[in-house]
Order: C-alpha cells, then structure tokens, then sequence
C-alpha cells in the first residue's frame, strides 16, 4: 500500500497524500469531477484549468451506448474522454440504487473497465441506503463482500481496484465490512451509498459511517467518499480521514441555476451581486451572467473554481495545523453541520490518535472546541505533573506569585499548567478573555483532577468573578479560592 499511497502531511484525521496510478500522481485530497460520456458541460481536456488532477466517468453508461462502448474499447478511455490524466470508472452502482437493476454482471463491467484502461476499478457493489432494516443492510453486504472477494481475485494487473464499503447507517457492519476488506488489500476504499444522507443533511449520522469505515480500515488507506460533491462539507470530511470525492455538483447546480460557494447555495435568479473572484465572477455581474447564452457552462465552470479553491484551502489549513478550526468555520454554515461537528468530537479519543502533538496556534473557536482532540489528550496527560508545596493558580501574574513553589496558568478549555509552558503548544493557544460553559466547564473538570492528583500541594486558585459556575464550589473545597479583585486589595 505505502508504494501506491504516500502520507505527506497530518491534521486531526486529514492528510495530504500521495496516490500512484498508471496515469499519473494524484495529489490528495482531491476531487473528481464526474464525466458524463453523453452530455459534457465542461469538456475533459479543460478540467486541469480548473485544479483537477483526476476525473471519474461511469463505465456501465459507456458499456450500454453501442458507439461509446466500441471507442473505448478500440481507443481506450482517456481518447475517449480526451483526457491523459488519471480516471475512475464507477461500475453501475448508482444505477442500481436508483432504478433497482442494471444488465451487466459483476465479472463484465470488471473486465470491461480492464480493458478500457480505467485507473481505478470499481467493481459493481450493492449501494444499501439508508432507512432499511438491519437484516436488509447484512444480507446485501453479504453479497457486496463476495462480489468484492471476486473482483480481487480478478483484477491482477496494475490498475488499482476500489473496495467498497457498505453497511447502510449502521457503524457495526460498516466497521466489520472495513476490517474484512482490509485484509483483501485493495488499493482505494471508497464509502458507499452515503449520497441520500447528505443530500437530506444527515451529517451526523454520516459521520458515524465514515468513522466506523476509517476504525476497520488501515490508517494509510485512502478513502474514497462517493458522492460528496459540495464543498461546504469538505473539510469536516477530510478531517475524518477521507481522501478523494467527487463532484458531479458543479454541473447539475449549474444546470439547476444554482452558484454554489464554501458556505452554501444560492439560486442565481437571487443573486444581486457575486460574492467570489473567479474569472467568471471577475468578468460577469449577475444580471450579466443571467443573460449570458452560455450562462449553465459559465455557472459550471465557477462551481468549479469554488470547488477546487475550497481543495486547496483545506490543504493549506493541513500545512498549518488549522484544519480543525476550518472545520468548526464550514460548519456555521448550517445548522445540520453544526451537529456533525458535534459527532465529530465525539470521536475525539480516536481523532487524537492522528493528531500530531505539535502544530500552530489553538484557536478556541466555539463551544465544540473545547472538544477538540488537543484538550482531550491535555486531560490524559495530567498525570505527568509531580507538585509539591505551595501551588498558585491564575489567569494572569499576580503581585506575590513569585513566594509559591509552583506557579501555575489557567487558561480555558485546558485548565491549569506550569506558566513555563506558556508559549508551548497548545498553552499558547489564542482564546476568548471570558470563556463559555463548555470552555469552562473542561478546564475547571481539569484543574480538579489536577488536584486530585497531587494531593501534597496546597493550592491556591485566583479566579475571576466572571467565572460562574458549579464547579467553583468544588474548587474551593480542594484550595483557596481568591478573586482577582480581593487579591489585590490584600
């Protein structure tokens, strides 16, 4: 696996990679316009104007049009689409999901995608949606895994085959599918069937799915979330560990009049002004591109732009360590996101396995970020503090704290620290003056536990009037509990 896929970069869950294919390196995260062999918007050819390094097609489409069927074969793919960088081939799944049935056998469209030169074969899985009953979502992917166990043995050259992971909504099978299929060693592992959960903004539950996914599966596999095309979502998936999407947004949105941004959708006939600078939306006012005779190709190719621009943020946001924080902005952007980032930190304890231990600045940026993996392993670490003595707390220097044999920083959501590792990460985090409950709320569990620890220290906690909460109490139970203001006056 480590010769086909390289881990570059780590934040939280995401990485920026390497993928190897017949066609070329493949940078992720990264996005896959879909290709519609009938009707092509944009063409193939002017995809790498946008960013696009890879594409993806459908080849149970090309395999059913006589025409497209024998010019691919006598051609190959990349002629027909005109395109000489890496591409997928989906096998007919979704037309499966969608009309119940498809007249091609798993061993047909296999080796038909063989043939046709794709660089990532997949082969023709059982997309179980969401809402059926758990006897429903084993029996089907009873009958994915043999497929799949199939398609292995069959593909033996050296195009990379893709093993779908079903399961429905149900973390257990999505977990079991992951670990089994780990084991048969395939080269992408894309998520399936998850397009009915984000198109009905079910993100938490969709971030179970591709937590449970990413538990049974190898860390350095990459990840393939099938049908996320809106870049709202990205960063909150890539933070999950998913590497490749890929978009057919771009066209239908454009078809649909619709101009997509990382925040949201708006409706073009609504739209007053453009709120981007992409060479259309440099080159265009909105009335103008309403009018515009090609305006579903223009509209196209910014959703586009905006798409990939959101690709290359999220990579930089990785570069920096700011990956978190780009999730907990994107995902203000709707209420049903805001859950999902919830679910997220759920899985913090599994998140801060990833998570490298040192990186930029903590931003506190909300609520959920006194989640975050960084402040859950503070709170593991607490025991590798050894006080004894005279112990000061504070939220910033006091007259006299130089007379304790310790000296000690509060800062919210971590709790207290020794004041020599103020300007370490994550301590020289940058955070609000008054913090929230939440904030609040794990530093003071912190600090208590800190205590608890070192039951030889005698502790003295100058506190802010501000902080109001239960806690307090239980502080001044364990020390001596001074206000800011009363401690000047002494």
């Amino acid at each position: 696996m480590s010769a086909i896929f390289e881990i570059l970069d780590k934040d939280a869950g995401g990485r920026i990679g390497k993928l190897r294919t017949l066609h070329g390196v493949v940078e992720t995260p990264a996005v896959m316009p879909v290709i519609n062999p009938n009707i092509q918007l944009i063409p193939p050819k002017d995809m790498r104007s946008f960013g696009a390094e890879i594409l993806i097609t459908n080849s149970y489409i090309i395999y059913r049009k006589e025409e497209l069927r024998n010019a691919a074969l006598e051609k190959g793919l990349h002629s027909l689409l005109g395109f000489d960088g890496p591409i997928m081939t989906d096998s007919g799944s979704f037309q499966l999901s969608v009309y119940g049935s498809v007249e091609v056998t798993n061993e047909e469209i296999l080796g038909f995608q063989e043939k046709i030169g794709s660089d990532i074969i997949v082969p023709l899985d059982i997309p179980t949606p969401p809402d059926v009953q758990f006897r429903r979502a084993e029996e089907e992917l009873a009958i994915t895994v043999e497929r799949l166990e199939a398609a292995r043995k069959f593909i033996k050259g050296k195009q990379l085959l893709a093993g779908p992971v079903q399961g429905s909504v149900y973390p257990e099978l999505r977990e079991k599918a992951a670990s089994y299929l780990r084991d048969l060693n395939f080269e992408v592992y894309p998520l399936g069937a998850v397009v009915p959960l984000m198109e009905s903004y079910r993100y938490t539950e969709l971030v179970d799915v591709i937590a449970a996914s990413k538990k049974g599966l190898s860390p350095s596999s990459p990840v393939h979330l099938f049908g996320a095309g809106h870049p709202m979502m990205f960063a909150l998936a890539v933070a999950l560990g998913c590497d490749l999407f890929d978009s057919a947004a771009y066209a239908l949105y454009a078809k649909d009049g619709r101009y997509i941004t990382a925040n949201g959708t708006y409706h073009l006939e609504k739209l007053n002004y453009l709120p981007c600078s992409c060479p259309v939306c440099s080159k265009y006012t909105a009335d103008e591109l309403r009018k515009a005779k090609n305006k579903e190709e223009l509209l196209g190719q910014h959703n586009l732009y905006v798409t990939f621009a959101e690709i290359r943020l999220i990579k930089q946001s990785i570069k920096d360590g700011k990956l978190l924080e780009l999730v907990e902005q994107r995902c203000r952007a709707h209420p049903k996101l805001l859950d999902g980032l919830k679910r997220l930190y759920i899985h913090s304890s599994w998140l801060e396995q990833f998570d490298p231990a040192t990186k930029g600045t903590y931003f506190y940026c909300g609520p959920e970020s006194a989640s975050r993996p960084e402040v859950l392993r503070f709170g593991k670490r607490l025991e590798r503090f050894n006080l004894e003595g005279s112990a000061i707390i504070r939220t910033a220097p006091v007259k006299g704290e130089k007379e304790y044999d310790r000296v000690l920083a509060f800062k919210a959501p971590f709790g207290a620290f020794p004041v020599e590792m103020e300007e370490v990460y994550p301590f020289n985090a940058e955070v609000p003056k008054f913090p929230d409950y939440e904030a609040l709320s794990t530093a003071l569990s912190n600090t208590i536990k800190l205590m608890d620890l070192n039951p030889g220290a005698e502790f003295t906690f100058i506190c802010e009037k501000e902080f109001e909460h239960p806690l307090i109490e239980e502080i001044g139970k364990k020390a001596k509990l001074v206000y800011r203001e009363d401690w000047r006056k002494e």
